[in-house]
C-alpha cells in the first residue's frame, strides 16, 4: 500500500468494558496494512464544559485513561513486533469550550476533528457510552455515517447480560434517592404517627428500588452532596421571595388595565449544566409567576414572559446564578449573566404600533402574539442577539 493510502483512524474513547479490545483492534488495523506512517487518533470528548467548578476530577480521569491508551497501543506494537515509534499514536481530549449533549453534537465534534487532522475512518467501541446510562453509539454511529467519515464498529467480544426490569441500585444513589423520598413524604404527612412512619419506608423503598438507576448522572458525594443540600435551603427562600413579588406585580397588571401586558416567547442559553441542574432552573422559571419554561433544548430554554418585568428578569439570570450557586459553590455564582453574554433572543416581536386615543390617555394596541413584525418596526421589550 502506497504512502498516501496508509489508514488515519479515529477512535473515540471512555472507559467501558470492551475499550481495550477496541485499543487492540485500532492498533492492529494500522499494523497489518504495511503502509508508511499509518495514523490512529486516540480522543476522549468531555461531557463537561472547561472552567466548570467540579470537572477536575472528571478532567483527571479523562487524561489517565488516555494515559492508559497510549500505554496500551505501545504494548500492542512490542506485541506484533514492530517499533512503536513507526506507528503515530495520538491522544486528545476534546469538547472542552462547549456543553455537549446531543449524538448529533458529538458527531459533528468528531468529524471537525477529523477534518483538522486529516482523518479518514473511524472506528468506534460498541459499549461506548458518555451521559449517565445512555448507551450512544447507535445514534452516534448513525450520525456519523451521515458525513464522509468511513464509520465501523470495532469486532469485540461483548458481555452477555440478561435484561431485568430493574437493574440492581448502586448503594449511594440507593440511600440518597430512599432518604429523600422518605423526608419529602414524611413532610407532606406531618410526621404524625407509626402509619406515616411505615407507609413512607414502604413508599421510599419502591421509589428508590425504581428510579435509583435513572436519577442521577453520577454518584453522590459524601463531601458535596451536603453541601449542595444546604445551599439549596439557602435557595429556597429566596425562591420563595421571587414567586411573591411576581404575584404581587402580575396580580397588579391583570387588575390594573392601564399597565401594558407584553406577551412574548424568548430564548435564553443558560450554562448550568445537564440533568438535575438544568431542570432546577426551568422549574425555578416557571414557578415564578410571569414567565413559563415552554421546552429545553441542550442549554437553550424557551420561555415565555407574560410582562416586560418578567423578561429583563429572565435577562438579567438571577435564578441562573443562584442555581449555579446551589450546584458548584460561590466562584460559579460570579458568572455574566445571558444579557451581558449576548446570550437571549425575542423570538416575536410586536407590529409597529399603532395609538387609540381614549379619554385623552393613549394605550399601545399590542398584537397577538406570534405576528409578523413589520419590516420597519423597532426591536421592543428584549435584548436581541
Amino acid at each position: 500500500m502506497a504512502a498516501s493510502e496508509a489508514p488515519r483512524l479515529l477512535v473515540p474513547v471512555q472507559r467501558s468494558v470492551t475499550l481495550r479490545q477496541t485499543v487492540d483492534y485500532a492498533i492492529r488495523e494500522v499494523l497489518e496494512s504495511d503502509a508508511d506512517e499509518p495514523t490512529v487518533h486516540f480522543v476522549s470528548m468531555a461531557t463537561w464544559r472547561a472552567g466548570d467548578p467540579g470537572t477536575n476530577t472528571d478532567r483527571n480521569r479523562a487524561e489517565d485513561l488516555l494515559e492508559d491508551i497510549e500505554i496500551w497501543a505501545r504494548y500492542e506494537c512490542e506485541e506484533a513486533g514492530v517499533d512503536p515509534e513507526t506507528v503515530d499514536v495520538e491522544t486528545a481530549l476534546i469538547g472542552l469550550d462547549e456543553y455537549l449533549f446531543s449524538p448529533s453534537d458529538y458527531a459533528e465534534l468528531l468529524t471537525s476533528y477529523a477534518a483538522d487532522h486529516d482523518l479518514d475512518r473511524v472506528i468506534v467501541d460498541p459499549e461506548y457510552s458518555l451521559v449517565g446510562h445512555t448507551t450512544l453509539i447507535q445514534p452516534l454511529e448513525f450520525e456519523l455515517q451521515q458525513t464522509d467519515l468511513a464509520v465501523e464498529e470495532a469486532p469485540v467480544d461483548r458481555p452477555t447480560s440478561r435484561g431485568r426490569l430493574v437493574s440492581r441500585p448502586n448503594p449511594a444513589r440507593f440511600l440518597a434517592v430512599f432518604g429523600t423520598s422518605f423526608l419529602f413524604y414524611q413532610i407532606l404527612g406531618g410526621f404524625s404517627g407509626l402509619f406515616d412512619l411505615v407507609t413512607g419506608l414502604a413508599t421510599a423503598a419502591v421509589v428508590a428500588i425504581t428510579l435509583s438507576s435513572v436519577s442521577f448522572y453520577s454518584d453522590p458525594s459524601l463531601t458535596e452532596s451536603p453541601k449542595r443540600i444546604l445551599r439549596g435551603v439557602v435557595y429556597i427562600p429566596y425562591l420563595l421571595y421571587e414567586i411573591i413579588v411576581s404575584n404581587l406585580l402580575v396580580a397588579r397588571v391583570i387588575l390594573d388595565p392601564r399597565l401594558p401586558i407584553d406577551p412574548r416567547l424568548t430564548k435564553v442559553k443558560v450554562f448550568v449544566g445537564s440533568g438535575f441542574p438544568l431542570t432546577t432552573l426551568a422549574n425555578s422559571i416557571t414557578l415564578t409567576p410571569g414567565t413559563l419554561t415552554v421546552t429545553a433544548e441542550n442549554q437553550e430554554l424557551y420561555v415565555h414572559s407574560l410582562l416586560p418585568f418578567a423578561r429583563e428578569g429572565l435577562f438579567d439570570g438571577s435564578l441562573e446564578r443562584w442555581v449555579r450557586f446551589v450546584f458548584y459553590g460561590r466562584e460559579a455564582a460570579r458568572f455574566p449573566s445571558p444579557r451581558e453574554r449576548g446570550d437571549t433572543e425575542v423570538l416575536q416581536e410586536p407590529t409597529a404600533s399603532t395609538t387609540a386615543v381614549t379619554d385623552g390617555g393613549s394605550i399601545d394596541d399590542t398584537p397577538e402574539c406570534g405576528s409578523e413584525p413589520d419590516d420597519d418596526s423597532e426591536p421592543q421589550g428584549g435584548v436581541d442577539r
